[in-house]
């Protein structure tokens, strides 16, 4: 059996079809292993650290998938969320990744580690 880590790196400021689209690829995706009853994580990564914020509000078209999917988040870089000023209220912050000057970002190589194929969105 596989592990997927799910990242997700668009941006929902980008306001565009091509970003609203990666979040439905990536939760599709982390979906789709969930329910076959794979080990799937999803990560907010990069600019990617403000979805959680935008996908709480109960109007978002993705806003129930992304509830269906809490138990998977693994959370959101806390040093992509400092730089992007993103409020990822609800996910954890990670810091597993302890970049010069940061307070620390998710760690791509700790996942590969734990056997996770990386999928970015």
């Amino acid at each position: 059996m596989s592990k997927k880590a799910i990242v997700l790196l668009s941006d929902p400021k980008a306001g565009s079809e091509e970003s609203l689209g990666r979040l439905f690829n990536a939760l599709g995706t982390a979906w789709e292993y969930k329910n076959a009853g794979q080990e799937v994580k999803i990560v907010f990564q990069g600019t990617g650290t403000r979805w959680p914020e935008v996908l709480d509000n109960e109007n978002h078209p993705a806003h129930k998938i992304y509830k269906e999917l809490a138990d998977v988040i693994e959370g959101a870089s806390a040093a992509c969320a400092q730089v992007w000023g993103a409020n990822p209220r609800g996910v954890d912050l990670i810091t597993n990744n302890p970049v010069p000057n940061t307070i620390g970002t998710s760690s791509f190589l700790k996942l590969e580690e734990e056997g996770y194929t990386i999928l970015t969105f």
